[in-house]
């Protein structure tokens, strides 16, 4: 596949791939993925927009969800830049800098939503289980520090991966396996000892992803032994409800995640292709999906949406 590009400061050129064996449907996946920016982007900020308005949604569940929806905008235009040049033109070189500016990016805004659902389903867990305190112990400034934790913690973690992939020496065929830079296909392609980025990589997804999802499955447990202690089971069902939205954004997050880890563990001998698209889901479904969930389940941003609608049809 050819040397090592390398530019002027003495570091080495990518080259991002699209879906080879989709370039017959080349102009369809364009339409597509244009269609998919759009409504995650127009999406998130509309969720933006009513929060903000609407004065019965200055709670600290939405102010989370604001949080979740500013994070699906940063992983939506993280990648927007070399995937639609990608699709849509044949500039695929990317310069070493600017794809590690790329990789930490992408990273940190995953990270950054992994701790957002961790503190919302803590939002939850207080909700149901210590309703008379949900006031006190979720106080605006308490959700600020909350929100603090999540962003400096993602970026504490992925901070050191570009400088670690730096210090190595690249002397494969640096062609990229997807249309953005992902540290799990950079990791394959230095010729130099890749030990402690494994070891870091392995600890970072172990003590955030990991961890929160443990935390998460935990605070549900503590959720439903309390539904399971009220008596009547229309109280019961209501309740829950009330949590449906975010296991949703949960399950949007993370099976996607786990469908890509499974493939690029066990799916080896799959075409190509089949981790691309796994990939691209990974990234496109939690941004599209989580403003279509709450916007579905939440009365309040429901009845802006109607209102915004027809006053604009109107």
């Amino acid at each position: 596949m050819g040397g090592v590009l390398y530019n002027s400061s003495g570091l080495p050129t990518f080259t991002l791939t699209g879906i080879p064996e989709l370039e017959n449907s080349q102009h369809w996946m364009i339409l597509l993925l244009d269609t998919l920016y759009i409504v995650s982007i127009v999406g998130n900020a509309l969720i933006l927009f009513i929060v903000k308005e609407e004065q019965s949604l200055h709670q600290p569940m939405y102010y989370f969800l604001s949080l979740l929806s500013v994070n699906d905008l940063g992983v939506s235009f993280s990648t927007l830049p070399t995937v639609l040049t990608t699709f849509c033109s044949h500039l695929r070189k990317i310069s070493f800098d600017s794809c590690m500016a790329q990789m930490f990016f992408i990273h940190f805004f995953s990270l950054m939503e992994s701790g957002v659902l961790l503190v919302m389903s803590f939002d939850r867990y207080v909700a149901i289980c210590n309703p008379l305190r949900y006031t006190t112990m979720l106080r605006v400034s308490r959700v600020v520090h909350m929100g603090l934790w999540v962003i400096t913690r993602s970026f504490c973690m992925v901070f050191p991966l570009p400088f670690l992939l730096k210090r190595l020496p690249f002397c494969k065929a640096i062609v990229l396996s997807h249309a953005y830079c992902l540290h799990s296909d950079l990791i394959h392609l230095p010729c130099g000892d890749v030990t402690i980025n494994n070891i870091f990589g392995l600890f970072t997804v172990m003590s955030t992803f990991g961890l929160n999802a443990a935390l998460i499955l935990f605070s549900y447990v503590l959720i439903l032994h309390s539904v399971l202690a009220i008596a009547s089971q229309e109280k019961r069902l209501k309740t829950l409800n009330r949590c449906v939205s975010h296991l949703c954004a949960v399950l949007t997050f993370y099976v996607p995640m786990v469908g890509v880890s499974m493939t690029a563990r066990y799916g080896r001998h799959a075409p190509r292709f089949v981790h691309t698209v796994l990939s691209l889901i990974y990234l496109f479904v939690p941004p599209i999906l989580n403003p279509v969930i709450y916007s579905i389940k939440t009365k309040e941003i429901r009845r802006q949406l109607i209102r915004m609608l027809v006053g604009t049809k109107f």
